[in-house]
């Protein structure tokens, strides 16, 4: 879907030198990825203090279940 942008040239010419991008497009793909990528790591901070933690759990003895 082809879309048109005003980014400002100065930004977009350090993004494409900083990730040694080959086009505009690449350094503004990688950027929207790294973007979502944050924005849902950013989420998971919202779950602090609401699941409840139990000690007891042991994810080893899990694996080893899952792996006979």
């Amino acid at each position: 879907m082809p879309t048109n942008l005003a980014i400002d040239d100065r930004l977009i010419q350090a993004a494409v030198k900083i990730g040694r991008h080959k086009t505009k497009k690449e350094a503004v793909t990688v950027a929207l990825q790294e973007y979502v990528r944050r924005r849902k790591q950013l989420r998971i901070l919202d779950l602090m203090g609401k699941i409840e933690f139990d000690p007891a759990y042991d994810y080893k003895a899990l694996r080893r279940r899952n792996r006979h």
